[in-house]
């Protein structure tokens, strides 16, 4: 078996993630060879993988198992990256987080062709998984080790069905031969183009060599033993089936930083740092819509359970969810709290944190002037004056911050304001600075890994606000520099792991920006890594986060006001050519977000359509151009109807279809199916080939 399963489903007959840790000490600890890059960890940029990489760096680093951490961008990084891998005579344990889920790893494509001593193990929340991956055996099959969620166990009809395709006799082939072949060449065509871009694999991808000896052998035997072949009926069911999988569109699963912490629980290694990350990772998912709230309060309960066994209060002391305070300068506790909906309110002032809430957005019309005398008279009629909201929460009246969640559920209400909250965390961090809820620490770390380098933003220096000529205004954040000069690359991340910028030989990272220009999304992949841990550079990086989310509500307010949203049959379009934050939208992680914003504000106000499958949607596509590229950079958000509640992506393999059809110059460059960058000239007809399917397609 080459998945495994979570600790409560595993048995003597089936391993779990224990199991498979204590696999990678005991291969490493054999090992005549080691080296940093013995152990490679690779790893997706976005916080539910930076929180699980750092979660196993530590478990690692508490094994003396040198390790190395190498950020991978996209597919065409991965490729790039599976070259030099295969130089590495020492490697023996990959890892890839957030990365591979879908990809069919044993093939000669990927790692198929590797030593047999490679063991790849994946940690992906992303899905669909590639069947070839979880069922396939063999010598290479037995190689590729998924730790999975406990999904695949309500997925025996699908294995069934890949089985059966992948080993059984295929049917009448002496009959009707000829048509057979051209059907066969056509799906193995399409299996190639899939690879190519790392999106949803179809069920034509199915592998007609052996992966090895073994595996032909296997097949072999069966073809002996079972003379008699499916039937077409029965081929077409289980390619339906199989289809059916990779074609229902993209969702996620338990998050890599959960997996990571039950494997620190089965180890008896679990603390209140781990325990943060792992909430982070979830927060995560949850405020970027990746999982519905069901599935959110799933895990927030057990964390709730984790928080109370690791950082139990005091006797006398109750937690204060309005003013949660340090109770000691050396309290690092996590407190349970509600989380008001509320941007970075605890660090922003109280009307600018619900003027940037895209749940706010939506449900007062902030882009009218009339949305926003709405807000006003909301807080005049919770009793909060003008100069109380407009200055930093910190300094509000206690009295009005203990009144706040009361007169909230009072009168919001009257707004349509009745999903104000939802349960979460915080943190206290002693001296070093005042607690920082979990939402507030994603916001920020998602804010460093987004903002491109050679970016200029401007950022509110603390205390200025309201200085006029002299003291006001704040400072320019450069991404690029920024990164440079604070993330401490230059050091070891631990003791036993290496820097990815510094080779396996140990020469320095000022070496190897003499070969080498280091990207600016490995320096935001390394400042991010960096604050999970730093609470000075966290806190530093909200400021920034505070600019993105103006820069957002800038730009979707425009859109909005200017009527650019485009209907296009059942999709909404935008399109982005020009502009003062055209370079900042340029990239997919900040248009992403921009989406999602519009998808928040106008989720009551347009009608639902429904596409290929499944319920109907909200399905949004924003394009943005890259001027300096000469491309748009293309994102496909499906946003549900309810609020908290999340659809199945099924823009992967839309995008697909539609470039084939209209033949547009593209690449996939990230692991996001949803994300394709098109050729300026071929926008437009891509758009019309991707909405010319219609309603109900």
């Amino acid at each position: 078996m080459v998945y495994l399963p979570p600790p409560q489903l595993a048995s003597a007959s089936r391993p779990s993630y224990g199991e498979a840790y204590s696999n990678i000490l005991a291969v490493h600890r054999r090992s005549p060879l080691t080296s940093a890059s013995s152990v490679i960890l690779l790893v997706a940029p976005d916080v539910d993988a930076l929180c699980a990489a750092n979660m196993l760096a530590e478990l690692l680093q508490q094994d003396d198992v040198m390790h190395r951490i190498i950020p991978v961008s996209g597919i065409a990084e991965l490729e790039s990256m599976r070259v030099e891998l295969a130089a590495y005579t020492e490697l023996h344990t990959l890892i890839l987080v957030n990365i591979g889920a879908i990809l069919d790893l044993p093939s000669p494509t990927w790692f198929g062709e590797f030593s047999a001593k490679l063991t790849v193990h994946v940690i992906d929340s992303t899905r669909p998984q590639n069947l070839g991956s979880l069922f396939g055996g063999g010598n290479i099959g037995d190689r590729i080790v998924i730790w999975d969620d406990g999904e695949v166990e309500n997925m025996e009809q699908e294995r069934t069905a890949w089985e059966a395709l992948e080993y059984e006799p295929e049917p009448d082939l002496d009959e009707d031969n000829s048509d057979f072949d051209s059907e066969n060449e056509m799906l193995l065509q399409d299996g190639e183009e899939l690879d190519e871009v790392s999106s949803e694999h179809t069920p034509s991808h199915k592998r007609k060599p052996p992966r090895d000896g073994d595996r032909g052998g296997e097949k072999r035997q069966k073809l002996d033993n079972q003379p008699s072949r499916m039937s077409r009926e029965q081929r077409a069911t289980y390619q339906a089936i199989v289809n059916k999988h990779y074609t229902s569109g993209s969702w996620y699963g338990q998050s890599a930083s959960t997996t990571i912490y039950i494997l620190a629980t089965v180890l008896e290694r679990v603390d209140s740092d781990l325990l943060w990350l792992a909430i982070l990772g979830l927060t995560y998912q949850y405020t970027t819509a990746r999982i519905s709230r069901e599935f959110y309060e799933k895990y927030q309960f057990l964390y709730y359970d984790e928080v109370s066994r690791l950082d139990p209060l005091s006797a006398g002391v109750t937690n204060d969810v309005d003013a949660i305070t340090a109770l000691s300068p050396d309290d690092l506790s996590i407190r349970a709290t509600e989380e008001l909906r509320f941007t970075l309110f605890r660090h922003w002032t109280l009307y600018d944190a619900m003027f940037h809430s895209s749940y706010v957005a939506g449900k007062l019309g902030i882009w009218k002037e009339r949305g926003r005398k709405r807000l006003t008279g909301l807080l005049a009629k919770m009793g909060f004056s003008i100069p109380q909201t407009q200055q930093p929460y910190a300094h509000m009246d206690l009295d009005l911050k203990h009144q706040l969640r009361t007169k909230l559920d009072a009168i919001a209400p009257e707004y349509g304001l009745v999903e104000l909250t939802y349960p979460s965390f915080a943190r206290c961090f002693g001296y070093r600075g005042p607690p920082l809820s979990a939402a507030d620490a994603v916001e920020a770390v998602s804010a460093l890994l987004d903002v491109a380098g050679g970016i200029t933003m401007e950022v509110e220096v603390e205390g200025t606000r309201h200085g006029g000529e002299w003291f006001g205004g704040g400072r320019v954040w450069d991404g690029g520099k920024r990164a440079r000069d604070e993330s401490p690359k230059t050091k070891k991340r631990a003791d036993g792991g290496v820097d990815a910028n510094r080779d396996a030989n140990g020469d320095g990272i000022d070496d190897i920006e003499e070969r080498t220009e280091v990207p600016w999304w490995v320096k935001n992949f390394w400042a991010g890594y960096d604050a999970l841990v730093n609470i000075i550079a966290l806190r530093d990086a909200l400021a920034l986060s505070m600019s993105l989310h103006r820069a957002i509500i800038r730009q979707g307010t425009s859109i909005i006001d200017k009527q650019d949203i485009r209907t296009m049959r059942s999709h909404r379009v935008v399109i982005l050519s020009q502009g003062p934050d055209l370079a900042l939208f340029a990239h997919p992680g900040v248009l992403s977000r921009l989406a999602l914003w519009l998808i928040d504000a106008l989720r009551d106000k347009l009608p639902g359509t429904k596409l290929a499958r499944g319920k109907k949607s909200l399905p949004f596509v924003l394009a943005c151009l890259n001027e300096k590229a000469g491309t748009y950079i293309v994102v496909g958000i499906m946003g549900a109807l309810e609020f908290g509640d999340v659809r199945k992506n099924e823009f992967g393999l839309a995008f697909i279809n539609a470039k084939d059809r209209c033949n547009a110059r593209s690449s996939h460059n990230s692991f996001n199916t949803s994300v394709l960058e098109i050729d300026q000239e071929d926008l437009k007809v891509f758009l019309e080939a991707l909405c010319e399917v219609g309603e109900g397609h």
